[in-house]
């Protein structure tokens, strides 16, 4: 979402006509799979979607991004970059592989995920019959509950997949459109919600820009 944010913003300077915003995570190469609290969890997944002009009040009209490094302890892999490169002792010590504190997690997320969206709603003077899709990060159906039932929507307008991919990280918000964008019609609006390692969190209001063929 960062960097559908970044795109957005490229093509808006009028430097860029066409972005490609991809989302990819190969998540199976940094699981444990002796750690039943991350690897039931993880999927591989990737997606793209392409960004171009619009001058009809389409596309990316708002976005609240946050960063919270204070909970990094959390979700994080350990080693493997510049803080901690790799070494014979990393390896050994299993640091290359995702950590998570679940409970700790699972409270974050399902209060920021569920605000900030909501709070996307507020500013855009948009009511729960004025949003037409939940687009939410897929890591834990009861995080995408709570943050439906922080904006006042109906199920039927909540998109998931989790049950087919699992938590593919920054491939689920792409994977998500590619499964329902039949479904999508020009001028919808959308909300997208997500939350992450870091904690990063953070919530976009996008119109829905053409009617799929």
């Amino acid at each position: 979402m960062f960097s559908l944010e970044t795109g957005a913003r490229l093509i808006q300077s009028g430097q860029y006509k066409n972005v490609l915003v991809i989302g990819a995570d190969k998540m199976s190469s940094i699981i444990n799979y002796e750690d039943r609290n991350t690897c039931i969890i993880f999927g591989d997944g990737a997606g793209c979607v392409l960004l171009e002009p619009n001058y009809d009040g389409y596309g990316l009209l708002d976005s609240q991004l946050h960063v919270d490094g204070s909970g990094r302890e959390f979700l994080i892999q350990p080693a493997g970059g510049s803080v901690q490169p790799p070494t014979a002792e990393t390896v050994a010590q299993k640091l290359h592989y995702v950590h998570q504190e679940g409970k700790t997690v699972f409270k974050f997320a399902v209060t920021n995920m569920a605000n900030v969206s909501y709070e996307v709603m507020q500013r855009n003077g948009l009511t729960s019959a004025d949003v037409d899709w939940l687009v939410p990060h897929q890591a834990n159906l009861r995080i995408i509950d709570a943050t439906a039932d922080r904006m006042g929507l109906d199920k039927e307008k909540v998109l998931i997949n989790i049950h087919r991919y699992g938590n593919t990280t920054s491939g689920t918000l792409p994977l998500c459109l590619y499964d329902f964008e039949k479904q999508f019609k020009k001028g919808d609006n959308l909300i997208f919600s997500t939350f992450g390692g870091g904690f990063t969190w953070g919530a976009i209001y996008l119109k829905w820009a053409y009617n799929p063929s």
